[in-house]
């Protein structure tokens, strides 16, 4: 099994133990009386006051008549209310009532106590994960419901600069991916946390900068330019690395053409960069912005055997657009 369907099972198990963890496979739903398709209506009319019934086929994905079934147990049980609308008054909304704002509230309450009893399981770290992943995880499925063919992708933010928990994610996402990827461990993730730490001391510094590309406030991808450690006034290409989510949608180039042109405005005569051999779509990606291979070794310094990579950008090379 390859690693996408590897990551593919693993998230189909994981959303079979969340929708049992959560009791959607009972037939009531948050300690009421009612099933998760009610539910789920009673909170998106707490969210948006009045909706009409067309408008939660919609939202909730389900046929009409089902809904309308549904929409009549919730009228007669007296949680909803049929409300006129005061431009056309052949268009019924329907909103809650204070019976059944009350028990919203309760539901709120439970699913609360859910989340934050299973948070307390999970450091700082997961938790920003946890709520990043699942977010873009509903978002992707809403857009293959809708047909769309924009992509979250489309919503990553590219910016400069340090923010609070930069350092921690940069080394994160480089020990996960050469973990998996090279059998990297303990040593390579200190040498990065160290080399890192480091760099973000000279960060206020002309020749250096960092950009981060973010998808819904977390961190999925970075590079630096280090203008100092290699002298010559070369630059230094540094901690390129996406998140395996972001990986393959053009983030990577996106980040890249902000380093390079951040090179070619200080013009630094030349800009390098060390990789490891093997990681083809980075090196077409290097390939691309006019990046040439001029050396190679083989070591193990690193905990396994490699082969280490140099490659080198002469200032003026022709960048191609993101």
């Amino acid at each position: 099994m390859n690693q996408a369907s590897d990551t593919t099972e693993a998230i189909r198990s994981a959303s079979r133990a969340i929708v049992r963890e959560l009791g959607f496979m009972n037939s009531t739903l948050a300690a009421t009386p009612y099933s998760a398709s009610a539910v789920h209506t009673l909170l998106e009319l707490d969210a948006h006051q009045e909706m009409t019934a067309a408008q939660l086929v919609q939202t909730l994905g389900l046929d009409k008549s089902s809904v309308s079934r549904m929409l009549a147990k919730l009228v007669e049980a007296g949680e909803l209310i049929e409300v006129p609308d005061p431009v056309d008054a052949r268009v019924k909304k329907l909103a809650l009532t204070h019976q059944g704002q009350q028990l919203v509230s309760h539901i709120h309450e439970y699913g609360r106590r859910q989340v934050q009893s299973a948070l307390q399981h999970l450091n700082p770290t997961q938790q920003q994960a946890v709520r990043s992943g699942l977010a873009s995880y509903a978002q992707a499925l809403k857009l293959c419901r809708s047909g769309a063919t924009d992509t979250q992708h489309d919503q990553v933010e590219i910016s400069c600069g340090y923010r609070p928990g930069l350092l921690g994610r940069i080394t994160e996402m480089h020990a996960a991916y050469y973990s998996q990827h090279s059998g990297f461990g303990q040593f390579f993730e200190s040498q990065v946390a160290t080399g890192v730490a480091e760099f973000a001391t000279r960060l206020n510094r002309d020749c250096n900068n960092v950009w981060v590309a973010t998808l819904n406030g977390q961190i999925v991808g970075s590079v630096s330019v280090d203008g100092q450690d290699l002298g010559n006034n070369h630059a230094h290409l540094r901690w390129f690395i996406l998140d395996d989510s972001c990986r393959g949608h053009g983030v990577g180039r996106k980040l890249l053409s902000q380093a390079i042109a951040f090179c070619d405005r200080m013009k630094f005569p030349a800009t390098q960069l060390w990789t490891f051999k093997g990681l083809n779509a980075a090196r077409h990606l290097y390939d691309s912005f006019g990046f040439e291979l001029t050396h190679e070794t083989v070591g193990n310094q690193w905990g396994s055997v490699v082969t280490e990579q140099q490659f080198t950008r002469k200032y003026g090379n022709v960048t191609p657009l993101p």
